[in-house]
């Protein structure tokens, strides 16, 4: 399997001194989706958990909800001209009875890119193919103090971050504030579908009682892959697109962004937050 990390020489060059060192980078390789022997989707992705991505992914395509709808993933052998596994094909066999959606080319580009599309029939697509509306989940209560810990929380279980400096993080954390676990990538997308591929692996889904902390900006991507696991609340360090904030808004989701030490934005589903003070509002 490739690594998840690699060794490039690099020209450093500080205060005016030129030294020449190894330098530690994120490995980025290309992994090929299968879908029942049928190639669905490519991804550039940091090589690890990649049965783990493959399931998410089709998670937030609709087409997996349950441990049992997913019979088996492998790597496929002979995926070059000689024959040699790449380790960067996975083909995923669902189990008897699942249905497969008529998965457009349209609907896979914006789900396998970080650009997504605009406009209203986005939105359609998510909310008609939720399996656990978020609207009609027991309320889950967030306190903004706790909220607000878990940043440094996620950046102190980054691991290979700590060595290159160039992955995105993704966290699942409980009501109480417990890490329940953390996945690292290139993509933010990528990183999610780890978190939901693997919740969908031990039977975990929905996840309807958590958390979802991401590195980064909020994009509709990954509003779209929070709704469609049923996790109630989406978190981000930074600032939410224009059509996430819509998503959140038309199924329900909490949206904060800018989570930055006590300060954030909440721009979607205050409801779950515990506020002590009413919210002004101009």
């Amino acid at each position: 399997m490739g690594r998840v990390t690699e060794r490039r020489k690099v020209i450093r060059i500080r205060d005016g001194a030129v030294s020449s060192r190894p330098d530690t980078l994120v490995a980025e390789e290309p992994l090929e989706i299968r879908l029942n022997g049928k190639p669905l989707a490519i991804t550039m992705r940091t090589p690890g958990d990649d049965f783990a991505l493959a399931a998410g992914f089709l998670v937030s395509e609709g087409v997996l909800a349950e441990q049992d709808d997913l019979q088996n993933i492998v790597y496929c052998a002979g995926a070059t001209v000689d024959g040699s596994n790449t380790y960067n094909v996975v083909d995923v066999k669902t189990g008897p009875g699942v249905v497969i959606p008529d998965i457009t080319l349209e609907r896979n580009v914006y789900t396998t890119s970080s650009c997504g599309l605009c406009g209203k029939a986005s939105l359609d697509a998510v909310r008609t193919t939720a399996r656990w509306p978020i609207a009609d989940t027991p309320p889950v209560r967030v306190d903004p103090e706790l909220l607000a810990t878990l940043p440094d929380r996620l950046r102190a279980a980054q691991r290979v971050f700590d060595r290159t400096g160039g992955l995105h993080a993704a966290a699942l954390f409980s009501e109480d504030g417990e890490l329940v676990d953390v996945r690292e990538d290139v993509g933010r997308h990528n990183a999610v579908d780890k978190l939901v591929g693997r919740a969908l692996q031990s039977g975990d889904l929905p996840l309807s009682r958590t958390t979802l902390l991401v590195s980064g900006r909020a994009s509709f991507e990954l509003a779209q892959k929070a709704v469609m696991a049923g996790i109630p609340v989406l978190a981000a360090v930074s600032a939410p697109s224009s059509l996430a904030v819509d998503l959140a808004a038309e199924t329900g989701l909490t949206l904060v962004g800018f989570l930055r030490g006590s300060s954030m934005n909440v721009y979607a589903g205050e409801h779950r937050l515990a506020l002590e003070t009413a919210v002004a509002t101009n």
